[in-house]
């Protein structure tokens, strides 16, 4: 296994940079999610970390070895991509083991590496399958075995589940984790989902725009998150902003009020009296109710009911025209048009700029 450093790493395609200055160290073993929207750079960084992309500027580190120009198969990398990229007339014993005859591996070696690898998987009993016998989540898995069986320093997946349906990766995510688990390996994983990023990730780099937003632990971008971007990326459903206007600031609290909040005190460092500022709220912290003194208060007209059996999602529209979401817990009695309103604690809102 082996940790990475990348250092001002920038890459440029004629005059347009799309990788801006990636500054990251990912340590030995570490599971690494790379999420942003479709466009932010995430798997261009990867295919630069992998040697499929040349480096337009900086550096880059695996196990300390300066990698710039290092070719793809001498880097001890592994590559899973969207696409299984399996041989059709091959067995999936044939598939898993390609590279290693490409690499004159004794056949003996060969043979007992790829069934290890199908025992970590649980496909032993696949193994004289063709791929056109197998599933979705089975002929990735294929795909992943064929990282395996090279013992790579470090695993890269590039959006590896997004062809499979919503059950699939499911099942797939769990797999993962444990691999990640059995193996200890450093994996990094690039997804545009903000749930495949929460739940299998260690550390999650937020990237937009080619430029990192935030790196760091799932709650803690969930509870913390850096900016307004990273705030409405992490969560699901995602976060309520709503424009307030800042009436007081003192240290790390703002008071802020708007047409539909009255006067609060929430964390809020930088601010100034009347500077304009987004109040975020997320929808799990709304609760149907009539605010007391002390506590955040929004009404609106339903104009959304989702009905998931464990929570309703339920979406107001306020005065302002703003839509705000809530996450209930409960099955409630709502209707369309009918108006409602939602408490919340000021300590667990947000404020940005």
């Amino acid at each position: 296994m082996a940790s990475l450093r990348l250092a001002g790493l920038r890459k440029n395609f004629g005059s347009v940079n799309i990788i801006k200055g990636v500054d990251l160290e990912i340590e030995d073993g570490e599971f690494v999610v790379f999420v942003g929207p479709s466009g932010c750079g995430k798997s261009t960084l990867l295919r630069m970390i992998a040697g499929l992309e040349d480096i337009s500027g900086g550096d880059l580190y695996i196990g300390g070895r300066l990698c710039n120009d290092i070719p793809p198969r001498e880097r001890g990398i592994a590559m899973v991509f969207q696409s299984y990229a399996l041989y059709p007339h091959m067995t999936v014993h044939e598939n898993m083991g390609f590279g290693l005859s490409l690499n004159k591996t004794p056949k003996a070696e060969l043979d007992a590496r790829v069934r290890e690898a199908a025992r970590i998987l649980k496909m032993e009993h696949l193994l004289d399958r063709k791929p056109s016998q197998l599933s979705g989540g089975q002929r990735q898995r294929v795909a992943i075995g064929r990282a395996i069986v090279r013992k790579p320093a470090v695993f890269l997946f590039d959006e590896p589940l997004s062809n499979l349906d919503a059950a699939l990766r499911v099942d797939m995510r769990m797999e993962l984790a444990k691999l990640h688990r059995d193996l200890g390996a450093t994996m990094i994983y690039v997804t545009h989902d903000q749930v495949e990023a929460m739940t299998l990730a260690d550390k999650i780099v937020v990237l937009d725009g080619g430029l990192v937003q935030q790196v760091g632990s799932p709650m803690e971008l969930y509870k913390n998150p850096a900016n307004k971007f990273v705030a409405g990326f992490i969560g699901a459903p995602k976060m309520n902003f709503l424009a307030v206007k800042v009436q007081a600031a003192h240290g790390g609290t703002a008071t802020v009020a708007s047409e539909e909040i009255s006067p609060i005190p929430v964390r809020g460092k930088g601010f100034d009296s009347g500077d304009s500022a987004w109040l975020g709220i997320r929808p799990q912290y709304l609760k149907p109710g009539r605010a007391a003194d002390g506590e955040g208060g929004i009404c609106g007209k339903i104009v959304l009911i989702e009905r998931l059996g464990t929570e309703t999602i339920v979406a107001i529209e306020t005065r302002a025209n703003e839509r705000v979401v809530a996450s209930i817990p409960v099955d409630m009695e709502l209707a369309f048009d009918d108006n409602a309103e939602f408490l919340f604690n000021p300590s667990a809102a947000h404020l940005f700029a």
